[in-house]
């Protein structure tokens, strides 16, 4: 597992300013936080960085557990949590794109 990312309130509030033009690129159904989804939340975290993911209506978790659990699980930060939409972050470990305050 890798290590949990902190975040300051600074530091969120200027992500959440990034992600609040972005859309949602991984989607979480009714069967939860599946592997195969952990696997894709981790990839686009190492490509973007900052993702957005929606749960879609037919998932029958709580949605902050579900925000919680997929962010623990791919070594990220949960940035925000609005509606069914969330944003997740971590630094790409190759080559980091996204500046912090």
């Amino acid at each position: 597992m890798t290590e949990e990312v902190q975040l300051t309130g600074k530091q969120k509030r200027y992500l959440r300013g990034l992600g609040s033009t972005m859309e949602p690129i991984l989607q979480i159904g009714k069967g939860g936080v599946l592997p195969g989804v952990v696997a894709q939340a981790r990839d686009a975290l190492e490509a973007r960085e900052l993702i957005k993911v929606r749960i879609l209506s037919n998932c029958l978790e709580d949605r902050k557990e579900v925000a919680r659990l997929l962010a623990e699980r791919s070594g990220s930060a949960l940035v925000q949590v609005i509606g069914k939409t969330f944003l997740l972050y971590r630094p790409s470990s190759q080559d980091p794109q996204i500046q912090l305050p």
